[in-house]
């Protein structure tokens, strides 16, 4: 039986991400608290409401509306700061049409 890690501390922005159940689409959470398609659309949430922000975003992945919350710390923009993040900025690393 495996133990959820513990997430360290915020020290920039943060926002946070998921998939939405719906169609399995990358989603972004921010401060103004609605999932959006685009991370442009969204306000980084302050280091210190990084808490706050994770149990809102949360609270949708407990109403079945997303899966697998976490959060991405962001720089100016937002960009997320690490490749992970940026490559589902981007969307869909696999074109639709050749599937």
């Amino acid at each position: 039986m495996s133990t959820k890690a513990k997430a360290r501390p915020a020290t920039a922005p943060v926002v946070f991400t998921a998939n939405r159940l719906r169609d399995g689409r990358v989603v972004w959470f921010g401060a103004e608290g609605i999932w959006q398609d685009r991370i442009a659309a969204v306000t980084p949430f302050a280091p210190e409401a990084a808490e706050t922000g994770l149990a809102e975003a949360q609270q949708a992945e407990r109403q079945q509306q997303v899966v697998g919350v976490y959060a991405v710390e962001v720089g100016p923009g937002p960009t997320p700061l690490k490749f992970r993040e940026r490559l589902r900025v981007s969307g869909p690393s696999v074109a639709a049409e050749a599937a």
